[in-house]
C-alpha cells in the first residue's frame, strides 16, 4: 500500500501540468495465461476550439481485431491473407468496455456501426470552448495473435502492443477519427501519460516511457511509467532481454533491431553517428529515450535488402545495420514528434525521411553501389545496373509503377493506396520530390526549410499546408507546381528535345512537354560529359524555344543529373556533333538490365523449359527489349530446339501499349504473335494472332479488384495433319475470329467472375457464357460455384469430328490456349490433366463432347481445410439425338487454389467410380509451373 501511494505522489508531481493539457491516467493488470489485459483508465482531453460539443469520440483499437467483418479484416482479405478469417475466436482479440462515467455518473456510449473500433460517447456535461472533459473507463483487452499484424502475443508468448488501450480523438473544427486497418495511423493529441502496469514475474517491460518506480510483489511485479507530451506508445514483455540500451549525451536508444553480428563498439559507434545526424538535421529529441523494434523494420524495411537471402550479403554488415537504424530512427522521431494525420497526409512524413534517409547515403556513402559489391563482379559490371548509385533505387522503384500506371497521387488518403504504393513507390515519390524541389530553388532553401520547419513543429498539432505556406515564404520562385501538379495529381514528367538550330555564337531548341503539366525541367550544356551550364527552363504548356549561348558545347541534356523523376529519359539527349543527332548505338547484353537511356538495347537469356511431352525439354535463347522499368513498344523472338521432337521450336510477338489516366479505360494493347510447336507425337502446329485487348478498372478506387477486359484477336492456324489422330479434324489449318469480353471481381472472401465469348470461322459460329463464384464463409466453409453455357450459332464441321465441339471434362483447345502438357493424349497421366474450362467436369463420360449446346454447373464445398467435396451436373445435346443428363462427384484436394489440385472421382453416370478398374487413371490433376502464373500470388498482394 505505501508502495501505491508512493506511486501516485510521483506520478503526481511528474504529471503536474497547466491547464490545457490533455493526460491520460492507467492502470493495467496482465493475466498472460488467459491472454487479457484488465484496464482503469481516465482520459482528459482540452477542447481547443470554439466549438461546444455534447457528443466526443475514443479511439478502441483494440477492438478492431473483434470480428472478421472489421475494417481490420477486410484490409487483411484484400491482401489474400487468410490467417484472421481463419483464425479462432480466442486468437483474434477483442475490448469490452465495461464502464465509462463522466464525474463519477455513467453516461451513455456506443461503437459506431461502420467502425467498431471507435466509441461515440454523449457527455452528461457540454465541453465548452477552452475547457476539458475528464471521463473514467474500465475494459478488459483480449490480446489477439501477433501473426495477423505482428502486435499481440507471439507463440513464444512474448507480448507487443500498440494501441491496445483507450485514446481521445482529435477534433479541430470536426472529428478525426477512422478504423484501424494495420497501417499504423493512428492520429491522436500529445497528452501526459501516467501508467500503473501489473505484469507476471519472468517477463521484461520495454517502453519509450520513463520509469518511476518498480516492485516485485508476491505473484506479479509492478512498475510504474510517464512521459510528457507523448504520441505514440508502444509496449513490449519479453521473456529474454531483446532489447539493447545504448546512451549519448542527450538521448538513449532503445532497439531490438538486429545488428548484422556487428560488435558492441560498431554498434555503439554507429548508434552515435546516426543520434548525431538527427541532431544535426532535425533537432533534439524532446523525450528521453527513442525505442525502435525490429517490428518496425519489419514493417517498413530498406526493401531490396529485405529480399535477398542471408547468405547474399552484397552490402558490409556496417552498413545494413546503419541505414537500418537510420530509417527505422528516422520514422520513429517524425512519428512522435510531428502532430500531422498520417491517415489524410502520410506523404509529408515520407518525404522527410526519405530526403534525409537519401541526405546521409550522400554525406557518409557517396560511392555505394545499388547492387553493393554485387556491382563489381566479372560479368556484372558491365551491366548499367552496376553503375547505379544506391539512392537511384528511390526513382527506380517509383517509376515500376509509374511506367505500368499503376502510380496514385501523394496526396490520396493511406488506405486508399495500393499496398506497393504505400509502402515504397509513394514513400519514394515523395522524397525524390523534395529533392527535385530543393534543385530548382537552389542554394539549399529547402533543405534548412525542411530542418526549420520539423523545428518549429515540434509537438505541435500541424499539416501539409502550413508546410507548403512555409516552404513559399522562403522563396521567390515559383513553386505551385509542386504542391498542385507533382503531389496532387499523377501527372507524368516526360520532356524531349525536339528541333535544334545551330548558330555560331548560340543554340536555339525547342522543348516539348509531352505530358501537359506546369513542371520545370534543367536544361545542361555539356562538352565531353563537362558541364558548361545549367538553366531550369519553367512554364513549357506544350512546348517552348529558347536560344542559349553555344560556349563550345558538344550536347544538351534535359536533366542530366537526373534529379527530376521523368518517366522517360531517352529522348533527353541532342548532339551538337554533326546531323544525326539521336543516333543511339546497339547494346547487346545477356540477361535483363536497368534500362540506360543511351543505348537502344537488345538483351539475350538463355531459356531451358519443359512446354510439353512431344517436344520435351527445350533450350534456345530469348531476344527482347523489355528492361526492369516497362515499356510501351515490345518484342521477343524465343528461338529454341527441343531435345525429343529434334526440331527447332519457339514463339515471338511484337507489341504496343497506351495507358490512359483518369479514366476507367487505362490499357490499350495490341500486337502480333507467333508460335510453332509440336502438338502430338511428330505433329506439329504453327500459330499467328493478332490481336487488341481493352483493360478497365476502377479509376477512383484502385484499390478495388474489379476488372474488365475486351479482347478481339484472329487465331490463324496450320496444323500437320495426321489421319490417326484421335483429335484431328479433317480441316487441319483453319482461321477463327474470337471476341471475349471478361468481367471479375477477384477477392478472398468474395468472388465473382463472368465472360463472353464470341467465335467466328468458316464452318461454324459459337457464342459461350462463363460464370464463378467463391465465398469463404465466417465459419470458414468455403463455397465456389460456377455455371457454364455454350450453343453453336451455326456448325458444318464435320458430325465425326468433335474437334471444334464444346466439351464435358476436356477441351481440345483448338485454339490453342491452355497449357496442355501431352494436349493430344487419350490414355495415360498426361491425359489426366485438368483445366477449368467449358464444362468444368472430372469424370470421362460416355458423352465428353457437344456439338450443338451444352449447359452445366460445377460446385465445391468445404469439408475440412483444403480438402473439399465436388459435384458436376448438366446437359449435353448433339445434333440429331436428344439432351443427356451428365453428372459426378468426388474429392478435391485444394493445395494451392487454382494452381495444383488434385481430384478424386467418386460417383458419377459410370456408377461408383472407386471401385471400378483402373481407378488411378481416372484421377485428375490441375498443375501450373509457368513462374509468371505464379508471379501472381504475390503480385495480387501488392498491387
Amino acid at each position: 500500500m505505501n508502495f501505491r501511494l508512493l506511486s501516485y505522489f510521483i506520478v503526481s508531481i511528474y504529471c503536474y501540468h497547466g491547464f490545457g493539457q490533455n493526460k491520460i491516467d492507467l492502470k493495467a493488470a496482465f493475466d498472460l495465461e488467459n491472454k487479457k489485459i484488465t484496464i482503469s483508465q481516465s482520459i482528459q482531453y482540452y477542447n481547443t476550439t470554439e466549438d461546444e460539443l455534447t457528443t466526443i469520440y475514443l479511439n478502441n483499437w483494440a477492438n478492431s481485431y473483434a470480428t472478421k467483418t472489421t475494417p481490420l479484416a477486410q484490409r487483411i482479405a484484400e491482401e489474400y491473407i487468410n490467417d484472421f478469417h481463419l483464425a479462432k475466436n480466442k486468437d483474434r482479440g477483442y475490448s469490452i468496455i465495461t464502464s465509462v462515467k463522466q464525474n463519477g455518473v455513467d453516461i451513455d456510449y456506443c461503437e459506431l456501426e461502420r467502425h467498431p473500433d471507435v466509441i461515440k460517447v454523449d457527455l452528461n456535461e457540454p465541453l465548452k470552448p477552452n475547457s476539458y472533459y475528464k471521463i473514467d473507463l474500465e475494459c478488459i483487452v483480449q490480446i489477439p495473435n501477433s501473426k495477423f499484424t505482428k502486435y499481440g502475443i507471439t507463440e513464444i508468448g512474448d507480448i507487443n502492443l500498440r494501441y491496445w488501450y483507450i485514446t481521445p480523438a482529435i477534433y479541430n473544427g470536426e472529428w478525426q477519427y477512422y478504423s484501424n486497418k494495420d497501417l499504423d495511423d493512428l492520429f491522436i493529441p500529445k497528452a501526459d501519460l501516467a501508467f500503473e502496469i501489473d505484469y507476471p514475474k519472468g517477463y521484461l517491460l520495454t517502453s519509450e516511457l520513463n520509469s518511476n518506480s518498480y516492485v516485485q510483489n508476491p505473484k506479479d511485479q509492478t512498475i510504474i511509467l510517464s512521459g510528457k507530451n507523448r504520441l505514440s506508445t508502444k509496449l513490449f514483455l519479453r521473456k529474454t532481454k531483446d532489447f539493447k540500451y545504448i546512451q549519448n549525451d542527450s538521448l538513449t536508444l532503445v532497439s531490438s533491431i538486429s545488428d548484422e553480428g556487428l560488435e558492441t563498439i560498431d554498434k555503439v559507434l554507429i548508434t552515435d553517428k546516426v543520434l548525431k545526424f538527427l541532431d544535426e538535421n532535425l533537432g533534439k529529441y524532446p523525450h528521453e529515450k527513442l525505442l525502435l523494434s525490429q517490428i518496425d523494420y519489419d514493417k517498413d524495411p530498406i526493401y531490396g535488402m529485405n529480399f535477398l537471402p542471408k547468405f547474399i550479403k552484397p552490402y558490409p554488415n556496417h552498413f545494413q545495420y546503419e541505414l537500418k537504424l537510420l530509417k527505422i530512427s528516422l520514422h520513429n522521431y517524425l512519428e512522435n514528434t510531428l502532430l500531422i494525420n498520417p491517415r489524410k497526409e502520410q506523404w509529408l512524413l515520407d518525404a522527410f525521411q526519405i530526403y534525409y534517409a537519401m541526405k546521409y547515403v550522400d554525406n557518409h556513402y557517396p560511392d555505394m553501389k545499388f547492387l553493393g559489391s554485387i556491382a563489381d563482379l566479372w560479368g556484372v559490371r558491365s551491366f548499367h545496373a552496376a553503375d547505379m548509385k544506391f539512392n537511384d533505387k528511390y526513382t527506380l522503384a517509383f517509376m515500376l509503377m509509374a511506367r505500368t500506371n499503376r502510380d496514385q497521387k501523394l496526396t490520396m488518403a493511406k488506405d486508399s493506396l495500393l499496398k506497393f504504393n504505400a509502402n515504397i513507390a509513394n514513400k519514394y515519390k515523395a522524397g525524390v520530390g523534395l529533392r527535385y524541389l530543393d534543385d530548382f530553388v537552389n542554394h539549399d532553401v529547402v533543405e534548412n526549410s525542411l530542418s526549420s520547419f520539423i523545428k518549429a513543429k515540434k509537438l505541435k498539432e500541424t499539416s501539409a499546408k502550413e508546410f507548403e505556406s512555409f516552404i513559399k515564404s522562403k522563396t521567390n520562385k515559383n513553386i505551385d507546381w509542386f504542391f498542385s501538379d507533382y503531389l496532387d495529381t499523377r501527372k507524368k514528367i516526360d520532356f524531349k528535345i525536339r528541333k535544334v538550330i545551330k548558330n555560331k555564337d548560340s543554340v536555339t531548341l525547342t522543348i516539348k512537354n509531352k505530358r501537359g503539366n506546369s513542371m520545370p525541367v534543367s536544361l545542361f550544356s555539356l562538352r565531353n560529359d563537362t558541364i558548361l551550364s545549367k538553366k531550369w527552363i519553367e512554364n513549357i504548356s506544350s512546348s517552348k524555344t529558347i536560344t542559349i549561348p553555344r560556349n563550345d558545347a558538344t550536347e544538351l541534356v534535359l536533366n542530366y543529373n537526373k534529379v527530376i523523376p521523368e518517366i522517360n529519359i531517352r529522348d533527353n539527349w541532342k548532339s551538337l556533333k554533326g546531323f544525326f543527332f539521336n543516333n543511339k548505338p546497339l547494346q547487346f547484353r545477356v540477361f535483363q538490365d536497368i534500362e540506360d537511356p543511351h543505348y537502344n538495347q537488345v538483351f539475350f537469356m538463355p531459356v531451358v523449359e519443359f512446354n510439353n511431352i512431344y517436344d520435351g525439354i527445350t533450350f534456345g535463347s530469348r531476344v527482347y527489349n523489355k528492361t526492369v522499368l516497362r515499356k510501351l513498344f515490345n518484342y521477343r523472338i524465343e528461338p529454341q530446339y527441343a531435345l525429343k521432337s529434334k526440331t527447332f521450336t519457339g514463339s515471338g510477338f511484337v507489341s504496343n501499349t497506351h495507358y490512359f489516366e483518369n479514366s476507367n479505360l487505362y490499357n490499350l494493347s495490341y500486337g502480333i504473335g507467333a508460335a510453332y510447336s509440336s502438338y502430338a507425337e511428330n505433329l506439329f502446329v504453327r500459330q499467328i494472332t493478332p490481336s487488341i485487348s481493352l483493360l478497365f478498372r476502377e479509376d477512383n478506387d484502385f484499390r478495388s479488384n474489379k476488372r474488365q477486359s475486351l479482347t478481339f484477336r484472329y487465331v490463324d492456324i496450320h496444323r500437320d495433319k495426321d489421319e490417326n489422330n484421335v483429335l484431328t479434324s479433317t480441316e487441319p489449318n483453319y482461321g477463327i475470329f474470337n471476341a471475349r469480353y471478361i468481367n471479375s471481381n477477384d477477392n478472398l472472401i468474395n468472388f465473382n467472375k463472368w465472360y463472353v465469348d464470341f467465335q467466328v470461322a468458316k464452318n461454324f459460329s459459337k457464342v459461350a457464357f462463363n460464370y464463378e463464384y467463391r465465398k469463404l464463409f465466417e465459419s470458414n466453409r468455403q463455397l465456389n460455384l460456377r455455371a457454364f453455357t455454350g450453343v453453336f450459332l451455326k456448325n458444318n464441321t464435320d458430325l465425326d469430328s468433335n474437334y471444334f465441339s464444346f466439351a464435358l471434362d476436356r477441351p481440345t483447345d483448338y485454339l490453342f490456349d491452355y497449357a496442355y502438357l501431352g494436349r493430344s493424349e487419350a490414355s495415360g497421366i498426361f491425359s489426366q490433366q485438368y483445366i477449368t474450362a467449358e464444362g468444368g467436369f472430372k469424370s470421362k463420360l460416355n458423352t465428353p463432347f457437344a456439338n450443338q449446346w451444352i449447359t452445366t454447373l460445377n460446385a465445391s464445398t468445404t469439408i475440412w481445410k483444403y480438402i473439399l467435396a465436388y459435384g458436376d451436373m448438366g446437359l449435353v445435346k448433339n445434333k440429331f439425338d436428344t439432351a443427356h443428363f451428365m453428372y459426378d462427384s468426388g474429392i478435391r484436394i485444394n493445395l494451392v487454389a487454382d494452381y495444383f489440385e488434385i481430384y478424386l472421382p467418386v460417383y458419377s453416370n459410370r456408377g461408383w467410380e472407386l471401385g471400378q478398374p483402373n481407378y488411378d487413371q481416372k484421377i485428375r490433376f490441375k498443375f501450373t509451373a509457368d513462374p509468371q502464373v505464379l508471379f501472381g500470388l504475390f503480385r495480387r498482394r501488392w498491387f
